[in-house]
């Protein structure tokens, strides 16, 4: 168990040392004895390691967005850059790792591995905790995905948490008030009450430990509980995201509450968070499971704060029936080969499983490994702008289908009736001969499958979101990715925790120009396309069947999440970087737009005058890419195998941790 003491004083560590963010570390042996061939007995170190947060890279260095880019609205820049950390190393380790967006979940988590629980042990003590220390990400009011792979079984599960729509949702719930008032829900669809799904996170938690966990329910709630009565310390992160978001929290009474000053202004860096209600509310979650969140009074107080006029904001219509219908789901997950391995993905609603294999599938017909990265270091070195163009475009294609294409199956029909379609290799060796070699398409066209009725979208962005990567002693992995969308989500806070405002990731427009449905359009009980992509890498055997599990990754950053995953496997499978230099990397890709980024918060890239001097840009523009250098804001982790334990690396550009047995660096 997390002793709040220690959470505490870990915390003001991690503030003493680069502002909060300059942190990442391992579970380390209390004696240090090691065997003669330089390994620790995992027994004795499993009784003796201690999780804690060690200095790894550079303190913080805070990168400002060029003015040139303008705010939050392109899709290289889904959440607020709060800067980089550079010269960060792995993390390895004897039998078990997890790494999450925030050290004191990392150390939770890690401690629950620790003491004999599974992935999904874990996965429910972070994520608890992670509600606390970054609830601008994620959070029990939103929803997750997860990838969960049974050693002992040998199967590979996709779990599906996503929100749902309100059963009495329309087609045009986020377009206007009513059908006799077609104005805008106010004071925007986001921050509305029509933004918030019925959360699906907690549901599916519960049913993964019911089938994967080991420790009792209860004891995972303990640490969370323990830092919403004691308090959390503010880091640096969580302090520019309130002082981001103030004007829109200001207008919910509990949020304003609890991020600002009485005056109205944000709580500084430093300033301890006390949640007395969340402490409450996961007391009841621990004793009464989760029907104690979708019935009685947690539920009630959901619908309430859902359906609040207050502050003039435009009432959401969920029901208490809504909540208690809610169910997590099953799904097979989406498995391609690439080179010599296996991807695992997450299928529809998410189309971020079928974004990255398509992605990949693409550039399978190109020789990547000739155009690997120069001046590599710990940082990742300088991407061959070669490279960063192959990538980028092979992305406009992937996202071009995913954008037609991609909704929650049980609503909308795939083309042929599967993914598999979206991912046929021959398919997506047509759709790599679209790409000319020296110059952009700019945006791409989505593939013809013969007369579909779907019609295109405009882009909608996605924003917030969190990760955990995790591996426990006995075998198992699970790559989670979690979320309450936005940065604080709806701005609606109920009973300690924060609503999401996920259901604009629908497209509020249900027909394209020409009339046309749009597959993500709002339906009752419909769960909107996400583009989250949690992924496992398994060997592939000589027969071509899987093998072992190589590698977990995931990331937050909305839509850019296909982006920031399709670099970190690139990077460690075709150009063999480590886990920490892959995360570290250069940020790059597209949408299907004809904007390309290159994070412009790595130190190997010039951003100033809008990357006018910077040689990969320059050469990316003279191939007709329109280059944003705006710093990206990914949050990704990988565990890679190393034989019987792992190396990891966490984004330089959050606050994350690896944490393990035995760790070294």
């Amino acid at each position: 168990m997390v002793q709040p003491s220690r959470v505490r004083s870990g915390v003001r560590a991690a503030l003493a040392t680069a502002v909060s963010i300059a942190l990442l570390g391992a579970c380390t042996s209390a004696s240090g004895d090691t065997e003669p061939d330089g390994t620790a007995d995992v027994q004795e170190t499993a009784a003796a390691a201690t999780c804690t947060a060690e200095p790894n890279g550079t303190p913080v260095a805070d990168t400002q967005q060029p003015a040139e880019t303008g705010d939050r609205d392109i899709s290289t820049n889904p959440e607020i850059a709060t800067g980089y950390r550079a010269g960060m190393t792995p993390v390895t380790t004897s039998s078990y790792a997890v790494s999450t967006a925030n050290p004191v979940s990392t150390e939770a988590a890690c401690e629950v591995l620790r003491d004999g629980g599974t992935a999904a042990d874990a996965l429910v003590a972070a994520q608890m905790v992670l509600g606390l220390v970054e609830p601008q990400s994620s959070g029990i009011g939103g929803g997750a995905f997860l990838v969960y792979y049974d050693a002992e079984s040998g199967e590979v599960t996709a779990y599906d948490g996503r929100e749902t729509a309100p059963m009495s949702a329309t087609e045009n719930y986020l377009r206007w008030i009513s059908d006799t008032d077609r104005t805008e829900p106010r004071p925007d669809a986001r921050a509305s009450g029509r933004s918030i799904g019925v959360p699906g996170a907690v549901r599916m938690l519960e049913k993964v430990h019911e089938e994967h966990g080991r420790t009792d329910w209860g004891e995972l709630f303990r640490p969370a509980i323990d830092l919403a009565d004691q308090g959390i310390v503010i880091s640096d992160r969580l302090a520019q995201s309130i002082a981001d978001s103030a004007p829109q929290l200001a207008v919910d009474d509990e949020a304003r509450a609890y991020f600002l000053q009485s005056d109205g202004s944000p709580k500084p860096a430093g300033e301890t968070l006390t949640n007395p209600a969340m402490s409450k509310t996961l007391s009841a979650i621990a004793t009464g499971g989760a029907d104690a969140f979708y019935t009685g009074d947690i539920a009630a107080g959901i619908v309430e704060a859902t359906g609040t006029d207050s502050g003039g904001r435009t009432p959401g219509t969920m029901t208490l029936e809504d909540l208690a219908a809610y169910e997590a789901k099953e799904r097979q997950p989406l498995c391609t080969p690439y080179r010599n391995y296996e991807i695992c993905g997450m299928p529809n609603p998410s189309s971020g499983g079928m974004a990255v294999a398509a992605t990949l599938g693409i550039l399978e017909n190109f020789d990547l490994a000739s155009i690997s990265p120069h001046d590599v270091d710990t940082d990742g070195g300088v991407p061959d702008a070669e490279a960063v163009h192959l990538i980028s475009e092979a992305e406009r294609l992937a996202y071009a289908d995913r954008d037609k294409y991609v909704a929650d199956a049980d609503f909308v029909p795939l083309p042929g009736g599967s993914l598999d379609t979206l991912v046929n290799p021959d398919y997506l060796s047509e759709r790599a001969a679209l790409i000319d070699p020296g110059k952009s398409m700019g945006k791409a066209r989505p593939g013809d499958f013969g007369p579909v009725p779907l019609g295109m979208p405009p882009q909608s962005p996605e924003y917030g979101t969190s990760h955990i990567s995790v591996a426990d002693s006995y075998g198992n992995v699970a790559s989670m990715t979690t979320t309450i969308e936005s940065a604080f989500g709806s701005f609606h806070m109920v009973d300690g925790f924060l609503l999401d405002n996920q259901l604009t990731d629908f497209s509020a427009e249900p027909v394209d120009e020409e009339g046309l449905p749009v597959a993500n359009r709002v339906e009752p009980g419909k769960r909107p396309r996400s583009s989250m992509a949690p992924t496992l890498v398994f060997e592939r055997t000589p027969d071509g069947g899987r093998g072992d599990i190589h590698m977990v990754v995931g990331s937050p950053g909305g839509s850019v999440i296909i982006q920031f995953v399709v670099k970190t496997l690139v990077n460690t499978l075709d150009w063999g970087l480590d886990p920490q230099q892959a995360v570290s990397a250069v940020s790059f890709g597209a949408a299907n737009t004809p904007v390309t980024g290159v994070g412009g918060e790595h130190p190997a890239i010039d951003g100033a005058g809008d990357g006018a001097n910077d040689p990969l840009v320059r050469q990316l523009r003279d191939m007709g890419h329109e280059v944003s250098v705006a710093p990206q804001s990914s949050g990704l982790s990988a565990l890679l195998r190393r034989d019987e334990g792992w190396i990891g690396g966490a984004d330089p550009r959050r606050e994350g941790a690896v944490m393990g047995d035995t760790g070294g660096q």
